[in-house]
């Protein structure tokens, strides 16, 4: 039986998660272009008038002395001043220009130089007493870093998409179901893929609860926390009439997803032959959401797979097991 859709609430998931995507690249173009600007402004002082008196900088001068080759290198600020330029001035400003361009490899660029710029103080914390101007543009260098991380993780969750006409072996078998649930469409594309593999037909669990967006992460982390069920949509299927079934669901705080878990509950006594597909971001197997599951139904579960999932892509730590 084809799953009853949710395209109104996916597109809308979908065009929170392009929103989060300009933000985050918003934020990210205007760490480069802020740090970039101001290594190239202190580099030029530096260049100009190599002794720092101008800029005040002299005082400096006397703790470049722990640096290796200091006597040739840091007789003045003229060296410091070039690898300043080079380290985070103008690699800063090409990661700008790649995200005005929409490249992707700003987003790759802009990480990377917030991680130079945090090992270019962590020099300065070596050779410098603790201080205000250091400890601040660590953090800035920090806050590049994750900017990038989150515009990463954003634009491969607006490439990861589900759709139905790329699975054309799904529903030519009808003694077989998948069952799923699914929050940001990771468990929607694993449950397609298995029933593709197998010809399964497809439904999927459905709540009326808020889940997407960083509001909705919380709320569904709420439920998790407490190991509740969450209120579902009634799915109208004779469990009876399949031979075999397939649940998929992601992992929600160590444990298997409220609706799913609400699911069980009223699906106690109709599923006997079931596998129970788990899918999350860790490496554990998370053996506790088998036991749960079995539980619930009363029933073994005739396989477990447990699957990674990072930023779109699937990797199985163990291969599917049969248990006893």
């Amino acid at each position: 039986m084809p799953s009853p859709g949710r395209n109104g609430k996916r597109v809308q998931t979908d065009n929170q998660t392009k929103k989060r995507l300009k933000t985050a690249e918003g934020l990210l173009l205007f760490w480069t272009l802020f740090i970039g600007l101001g290594a190239v402004a202190g580099a030029s002082g530096m260049l100009l008038d190599p002794s720092g008196k101008a800029m005040g900088m002299d005082g400096m001068l006397p703790y470049f002395q722990k640096l290796p080759f200091a006597d040739v290198l840091f007789r003045n600020l003229f060296f410091s001043g070039i690898a300043l330029l080079c380290v985070n001035g103008i690699p800063n400003l090409i990661a700008a220009t790649l995200l005005i361009l929409r490249r992707k490899a700003g987003v790759f660029l802009g990480g990377l130089f917030g991680f130079t710029l945090m090992l270019w103080i962590c020099i300065q914390f070596y050779m410098f007493p603790l201080n205000f101007m250091s400890t601040i543009y660590f953090i800035f260098g920090l806050c590049q870093l994750l900017t990038a991380y989150a515009a990463y993780g954003f634009a491969r969750q607006t490439e990861f998409s589900v759709r139905r006409e790329d699975y054309p072996n799904i529903g030519t078998d009808k003694e077989k179901l998948v069952v799923f649930f699914s929050r940001r469409g990771y468990c929607k594309k694993l449950a397609y893929r298995e029933a593709d593999r197998t010809g399964a037909e497809v439904t999927e669990i459905m709540t009326g609860e808020k889940i997407s967006g960083m509001f909705g992460f919380l709320w569904c982390g709420r439920f998790g926390m407490h190991r509740r069920g969450m209120p579902i949509a009634p799915i109208c299927a004779d469990f009876s009439h399949y031979a075999h079934v397939t649940l998929v669901t992601p992992i929600w705080v160590f444990a298997i997803s409220s609706p799913m878990r609400e699911f069980l509950r009223r699906a106690e006594g109709q599923i006997h032959h079931y596998d129970l597909v788990v899918c999350h971001f860790s490496n554990f197997r998370y053996l506790g959401a088998k036991r749960e599951a079995e539980a619930l139904l009363h029933a073994p579960a005739a396989s477990f797979r447990s699957v990674r999932c990072r930023f779109g892509q699937f990797k199985e730590p163990q291969r599917k097991q049969k248990l006893p």
